[in-house]
């Protein structure tokens, strides 16, 4: 069956780029309803915000959606993240500014938040998409492809001239609650350069390294407290990865590869998949197929205790 969140939870912070504060609030949603952003400061017009691949504003540093109005909300690929990887499929967010709060850079505490509140079953049958031919797409030397598989697989590879981070690579299969035990505690990360210039053009303004992100220059982790793990930078990627791909609409059964990808061009895979005929179906899951999707044998202890 579909679900929803039992009640509604709040977290309060602020956003890693504008630097305002924010207060989210996942509140429980009918079957078929999807996730929907709310913006509730603002008083006139179109409030409402769809989650979707179609909705998203391509950019390298986030993944920002816009309704048909011009009102967007940005950073939300952790959020989503935490949303499909606790199998939620119905949800109401709302925010009462234009930037979700980075919190501690991770996806932990809206994972920690969802499943404190527990999940509610709905009268609906889920439905997924399955993927059914392979399809790449690049830029330069990035690279992302959906394949047909089984269940969703995430593999992902990153190289960095930063010796700190350097040559990274992991795979995981997205069921039996992977998600949560091996990458929603890891956080953002960048270069000390890609900072200076972010903050030049006026950007990661609510950044704080040790707080809500991982910076490095060269050999060294600046922030303090080191890693939570040590391919940190490739699990965080794999989380920024799930979140986009949260994005499709529903569950997607596939196998997902990146190569230096980013946000941007995980949404032109997207993009390509629904215009290509024939690449992806829809389908309603029995029990078996169910069991997986994201989310699904999720266990409260094995979820990290950090933020």
């Amino acid at each position: 069956m579909q679900t929803t969140i039992k009640s509604p939870v709040s977290f309060t912070g602020r956003g890693l780029h504008s630097g305002q504060k924010a207060t989210l609030t996942i509140r429980p949603a009918t079957a078929e309803h999807g996730i929907w952003f709310a913006r509730t400061d603002v008083a006139v017009g179109d409030r409402m915000v769809p989650a979707r691949w179609d909705a998203v504003l391509r950019s390298p540093l986030c993944t920002r959606i816009e309704n048909s109005s011009g009102l967007q909300v940005s950073t939300v690929e952790h959020v989503m993240a935490a949303l499909a990887g606790c199998g939620v499929h119905n949800a109401l967010v709302e925010i009462d500014g234009p930037e979700v709060p980075i919190l501690d850079g991770s996806a932990a505490p809206f994972v920690r938040g969802i499943m404190q509140r527990g999940l509610r079953d709905l009268h609906a049958p889920v439905r997924a998409f399955e993927i059914m031919k392979e399809i790449t797409v690049t830029d330069g030397e990035a690279s992302a492809t959906l394949a047909p598989a089984e269940t969703l697989i995430i593999d992902f590879e990153i190289d960095f001239e930063d010796r700190a981070i350097g040559h990274q690579r992991k795979s995981l299969v997205m069921n039996n609650g992977s998600f949560a035990r091996e990458l929603c505690d890891s956080r953002t990360f960048c270069r000390q350069a890609d900072v200076d210039a972010m903050l030049s053009s006026g950007l990661a303004l609510g950044g704080n390294p040790g707080e809500n992100a991982v910076v490095f220059d060269g050999d060294q982790v600046l922030s303090p407290g080191g890693l939570r793990h040590s391919d940190e930078p490739v699990r965080h990627k794999m989380l920024d990865a799930l979140g986009d791909l949260a994005m499709a609409g529903a569950p997607l059964i596939g196998h997902y590869t990146g190569v230096r990808a980013g946000h941007s061009l995980t949404n032109t895979l997207l993009r390509k998949v629904f215009a290509t005929p024939g690449a992806v179906r829809m389908i309603v899951c029995d029990e078996d197929t169910a069991a997986r999707l994201p989310g699904y044998g999720l266990v409260w202890d094995e979820i990290p205790a950090v933020a």
